[in-house]
């Protein structure tokens, strides 16, 4: 068992001053400018192969670029994009997504190549009509991204699972709560549609929203072991609320701590992404406390 660890005080110190846009320290020490490389503020959760990620829904205040900042100085070397929020504050209209010109992607692929970040997922418009998805693909293809997020309705996965090996590009099955409307609220549902297909269709299990919907996000994980591609971590200050507010991981009704021991315990190794839904002036705070919680966990772990 490790004990070297940042004080939380020190985590946030580095932090906690950051604006819309702003650069920051990271948690290691150092400063992520424009054009120098992020230095990773998770090696711990490196080890025990948890690779955190960002869903930049998070950060929907501001554009993909001023995101990348901030991601930045949290030390955070991966992004997952959704494809109807802006790319760039100079044109705002610009979405991160396959519609993007040729030139609009070699600047995204330089930008993020420049601070050695990496799209390694991303948000993708999966629906029922299947003549876009070529698109979509090629667009994750060329930005290096391995899995593609999304809630398809179920008679597409045929034409995605094809898809899926052709390009191998993961297809991760995203839920939102039920009251939502989501397709997916329970893991049984995202279950049935993997019925058949490769592995490479699988969940991408939103902790917050199961909490919403009133489901323990521990046992609804342990339901989806051996189909789970990444993970949202998400904690919500209410069980059965669906409005509740999300609040940082550990001080909400998920029991992250258990979320946490969980996911260790199914021996899952892949992407776990922090998306945090609250807009607050402590948002890049609230942030650098969810990165820490997951840090401090794998801090514990023999590996």
């Amino acid at each position: 068992m490790r004990t070297n660890r940042l004080s939380r005080r020190e985590f946030l110190a580095a932090v906690g001053t950051c604006g819309a846009g702003a650069v920051v320290a990271s948690a290691a020490g150092g400063v992520s400018g424009e054009g120098q490389k992020v230095k990773l503020s998770t090696p711990h959760a490196e080890k025990i192969g948890w690779r955190l990620s960002c869903q930049l829904y998070t950060f929907r205040d501001r554009t993909f670029y001023e995101a990348m900042a901030v991601l930045a100085g949290l030390g955070i070397r991966r992004v997952e994009p959704a494809f109807f929020l802006p790319l760039s504050k100079e044109q705002p209209d610009l979405k991160t997504s396959e519609m993007l010109a040729p030139a609009q992607r070699r600047e995204l692929k330089r930008r993020l190549e420049d601070r050695g970040m990496l799209m390694a997922s991303y948000y993708a418009p999966l629906e029922a009509d299947t003549s876009g998805f070529r698109k979509v693909f090629d667009f994750a293809k060329e930005m290096g991204v391995e899995t593609l997020v999304a809630e398809p309705p179920a008679q597409v996965f045929e034409a995605l699972d094809s898809l899926c090996q052709e390009y191998k590009i993961n297809l991760a099955i995203h839920n939102h709560s039920e009251a939502a409307g989501s397709k997916y609220w329970r893991p049984e549902n995202v279950l049935r549609v993997c019925e058949g297909r490769s592995k490479a269709i699988g969940g991408c299990p939103d902790t917050g929203h199961y909490v919403r919907t009133g489901l323990d996000p521990s046992e609804c994980l342990k339901k989806l072991q051996g189909r789970m591609i990444c993970v949202h971590l998400k904690d919500v200050a209410e069980m059965g609320n669906p409005e509740s507010r999300d609040v940082p991981l550990g001080e909400g009704k998920a029991n992250y701590t258990q979320v946490l021991k969980t996911l260790r315990a199914l021996n899952f190794r892949g992407l776990v992404t922090i998306e945090y839904e609250h807009l607050s002036p402590q948002l890049v705070e609230d942030v650098a406390k969810c990165v820490k919680f997951v840090e401090d966990f794998a801090a514990t772990v023999d590996v």
